[in-house]
């Protein structure tokens, strides 16, 4: 049995408090102007990434496992939060076989950061290189993402029933 899941996820941007800020996505840290407000490091792409995988296995959302109200989460690596959630896919029998991840912003540009994004997920995923897509577009200056105020990430997982 296979089942398809999706996730979506925004973050607006804050003013970094220093000249060394960065925006974390895919567990990659990308120097950039601001930071994505949240209470974990914000990394909007894992999250996403988590919603999809969530929804393949019916099990609701980020929220509902990590929620921003509790303070065992603040400032926690996502990629922990993505690492707990691939926990479940597996005790639940499950096996990922690929994650396809659409970015939407007009900046940071992704490009140079691409593949090392790739390669981050599929270490925490346990997968080849070849199962991870991940890429980037804007949104020709409309909307939130725009005008620069934010990113929102789409996310797409195939899962395969182990059993």
């Amino acid at each position: 049995m296979f089942r398809v899941g999706s996730g979506f996820d925004v973050h607006r941007f804050e003013e970094a408090a220093d000249e060394n800020a960065a925006v974390v996505l895919g567990g990659v840290n990308i120097p950039h102007t601001h930071r994505l407000l949240a209470h974990s490091d914000g990394d909007v792409l894992s999250h996403a990434l988590c919603d999809a995988l969530l929804g393949a296995l019916a099990l609701g959302d980020i929220g509902q496992y990590f929620p921003d109200s509790d303070s065992r989460y603040a400032g926690i690596s996502s990629m922990q939060l993505l690492s707990d959630v691939y926990e479940m896919l597996k005790q639940g029998g499950w096996s990922l076989q690929n994650a396809d991840i659409t970015l939407i912003a007009e900046k940071p540009r992704l490009a140079e950061y691409r593949e090392a994004i790739r390669q981050s997920l599929a270490d925490c995923l346990q997968l080849p290189l070849s199962a991870i897509s991940v890429k980037a577009t804007t949104s020709e200056g409309l909307g939130f993402t725009g005008r620069g105020e934010g990113i929102a990430v789409q996310a797409q997982v195939l899962i395969q029933d182990g059993s």
